[in-house]
């Protein structure tokens, strides 16, 4: 069967504009995957704020993304050991550097980096900046404890921030979580998302919800069910 024919017959099962709860959702969204492999699970928010600039931050999901994490450290040979030894997958120093600036290599998911190390990255970021994996202090991937930095990615930790439509997504897990642990991941996402909103905020800062498997029909959540 066709994607557009499966796309149609889920669809129909769908009430357009329906409103659900988080419970409700999470619930149904196995059964909105078209996909044969366990397809990822996305949530979209529209922001209703001025500045999206200032709409960023780093949420620590409790029951991570699914995902693997490749996680690639770039610090001096002193921290070479503990990054290896909490799960990094690439480990260097100036080697790394020159091999991302040289074949434009960006084979991992995550970048941590020592303060030390960042002025020499400098020249990576139209690479690394482009595809979001440049390490940032905000994010806690610039740090002098990397094996902590790395722990924390590869247990599910994610950064988000709006685009210039307004629009924040983030992988919150996989469609074989099932609806209790999919909940929660999403509300804390959620509900973190709320704790950092800037302090001039005002009026409705959060205008939509929605959560969508990777490949199929969006649901829309009723926010109140998530606070």
């Amino acid at each position: 069967m066709s994607y557009g024919k499966k796309m149609k017959i889920i669809s129909e099962k769908l009430v357009p504009g329906e409103l659900l709860s988080l419970e409700d959702a999470a619930a149904k969204i196995g059964e909105l995957s078209i996909t044969k492999f366990d397809g990822s699970v996305d949530a979209s928010m529209k922001i209703g704020y001025k500045s999206l600039q200032n709409v960023r931050g780093i949420v620590r999901l409790p029951h991570g993304t699914g995902k693997n994490i490749r996680v690639c450290v770039i610090a001096k040979a002193d921290k070479h050991a503990a990054a290896k030894e909490a799960g990094a997958e690439f480990v260097g120093a100036e080697d790394l550097i020159e091999k991302i600036q040289t074949e434009k290599w960006t084979d991992f998911d995550a970048c941590v980096a020592t303060p030390d190390m960042m002025p020499k990255m400098g020249k990576l970021g139209p690479i690394l900046g482009r595809k979001g994996l440049m390490p940032k202090p905000k994010a806690g991937t610039v740090t002098d404890d990397v094996a902590t930095a790395v722990k924390n990615v590869k247990a599910g930790q994610v950064e988000y921030k709006a685009d210039k439509t307004g629009v924040v997504a983030v992988p919150v897990g996989r469609v074989s979580f099932g609806a209790e642990k999919l909940s929660e991941n999403i509300r804390h996402f959620y509900q973190s998302v709320i704790r950092d909103k800037p302090s001039d905020a005002k009026g409705e800062y959060i205008k939509s919800f929605h959560i969508s498997p990777t490949m199929g029909p969006s649901l829309k959540i009723n926010t109140r069910s998530v606070t």
